[in-house]
């Protein structure tokens, strides 16, 4: 999971950063000639840091800096976002947010299905962790792939998740090169930054009629496993990232993100602020996600309210908390929200 930090005392090239919260990429350390030290954040994301997809933060000493929850981070984004355009109104309504979020999904599962019936080559879906991104791709495959199933056949698609370097993205590939097989990537969000993966994504999302790819330095890993160098690639590429390709702020992953987008559809699932985030664990469960726990409906609108009052200290804001809340309900109706507390929250006075 990724951490936060607030920047409680320090500096970026004689800039003042105290009270900025930033993801963090790389831990405290010392510098080596010098009193304090430094922590390395993303900054992919936010104005300012134009050209630069991370950067040191120089804080006199460890206790310069404090983890934040996930919840503390999106809402100094939407700040941050908010004194950008300081002039530009809130004019859309919950009940029209919620019915936005519903449309994207349901364009998401319509996407999904199209890639997995070879109407359409390749899809990317952006939108943050947590939201549901993986749910409608993962159904609209094993919904294609019920009569192999029934045969005893091996699937003809995969889902991929977490890291994946260059060497796993071109077999990956490979395995899944013939006609009417799906490779989805879900949370690979490192290819986007490692140049040689990038140039084997784009030439699999290409929209030439024939796709060949091509690994041109001597692997042992390809001639361990009877690889060959090159191949052409025929299957269908859904690949789920976390990253909003608009907000990125690095020049170069601007370049190759515009080149992904090029060659197939993109979809923003358009879930951008802690609003958004609220307002699409409300429509999911209107749609029944918390069915099975046959709760009574004033119940789920309580559990609902106690997670809105409380997001800025839940540890994250997902519809994974939600499930595990409605977990501890099960368990312990009388004493959920205390548990809660205990297990998914941040103590309060970590954050003060």
């Amino acid at each position: 999971m990724k951490k936060y930090i607030r920047i409680e005392k320090g500096n970026y090239r004689n800039t003042d950063m105290s009270g900025r919260i930033f993801p963090i990429v790389k831990d405290y350390q010392d510098h080596a000639n010098k009193p304090g030290g430094f922590v390395t954040v993303d900054t992919t994301q936010l104005a300012g840091f134009e050209g630069l997809e991370k950067v040191r933060i120089n804080v006199p000493t460890l206790s310069s800096i404090a983890i934040v929850t996930q919840g503390e981070w999106i809402e100094h984004k939407d700040k941050l976002k908010l004194s950008e355009t300081p002039n530009q109104a809130d004019v859309e309504t919950d009940e029209q947010a919620i019915e936005r979020i519903a449309s994207r999904f349901a364009i998401l599962d319509e996407m999904a299905e199209a890639v997995s019936e070879q109407k359409v080559r390749a899809m990317i879906v952006s939108g943050p962790p947590g939201i549901g991104k993986s749910y409608g791709v993962e159904r609209a495959l094993e919904k294609r792939s019920m009569f192999d199933d029934i045969a005893g056949s091996k699937r003809k698609f995969e889902v991929v998740k977490g890291a994946m370097s260059a060497i796993g993205l071109y077999k990956k590939l490979y395995e899944h090169s013939d006609k009417g097989h799906v490779v989805c990537f879900d949370d690979c969000d490192a290819i986007l930054y490692d140049d040689l993966a990038l140039n084997l994504l784009k030439a699999a999302l290409d929209t030439t009629p024939r796709r060949t790819l091509h690994w041109n330095t001597e692997s042992r890993t390809l001639m361990a496993e009877g690889m060959p160098n090159s191949f052409e690639f025929n299957g269908g590429v859904i690949f789920i990232t976390n990253i909003k390709f608009d907000n990125v702020k690095s020049k170069k992953l601007q370049d190759h993100l515009q080149a992904l987008q090029s060659r197939c559809h993109y979809l923003d699932l358009t879930i951008d602020s802690m609003r958004d985030r609220m307002l699409r664990i409300k429509q999911i469960c209107r749609a029944g996600m918390l069915e099975k726990y046959m709760m009574p409906k004033e119940t789920e609108a309580d559990l609902i309210q106690f997670i809105i009052d409380n997001k800025h200290r839940l540890r994250e804001i997902s519809l994974r908390m939600v499930l595990k809340i409605a977990d501890l309900w099960k368990m312990a109706p009388d004493k959920y929200k205390l548990l809660a507390e205990n297990t998914c929250m941040k103590p309060e006075r970590e954050l003060q």
